[in-house]
């Protein structure tokens, strides 16, 4: 039987060292900022707002401030119970509607019915009236004055 052997045999067992040492490096990198010497351009129109805010003592927030659960909520187990409540909804809705539910059925009736609503049907216009009605406009349009 052979085994599989690594590529690199010496290299396999370094592997949690180099992820360790990596992570660290990373780590490290996000400890030092490098922002505490960036100088800003003391001719910028915000060059004083700049200084102020990043010189000045500031108030920050505590876990003291963070404000507490309101009581008016409804419990999640409610947002559960409605959630599933909507889809089964849904999936009756679906059932009810579903292509195999309905038919087509006295649909000569409805048409008839549909067409004595609408009321008379009007001709479809005769295929020189457009250009003779264009015509007409044409002739009777002044142009405008000339300036």
């Amino acid at each position: 039987m052979n085994a599989l052997r690594p590529f690199f045999p010496k290299v396999a067992g370094l592997t949690r060292p180099l992820a360790i040492v990596a992570g660290c490096a990373v780590l490290g990198a996000c400890v030092s900022t490098p922002f505490r010497e960036a100088v800003v351009d003391p001719k910028s129109a915000v060059a004083g707002d700049v200084e102020r805010l990043t010189r000045g003592e500031g108030q920050f927030p505590t876990f003291a401030d963070i404000p507490k659960t309101p009581e008016d909520v409804r419990p999640l187990v409610q947002y559960g119970l409605a959630a599933r409540g909507l889809t089964a909804a849904g999936d009756n809705l679906m059932r009810a509607t579903a292509p195999e539910t309905w038919t087509l059925q006295a649909t000569e009736a409805f048409v008839e019915k549909a067409r004595r609503d609408a009321g008379p049907e009007i001709e479809p216009p005769k295929p020189g009236e457009a250009e003779a009605f264009a015509r007409e406009l044409r002739e009777r349009a002044t142009p405008p004055p000339p300036r």
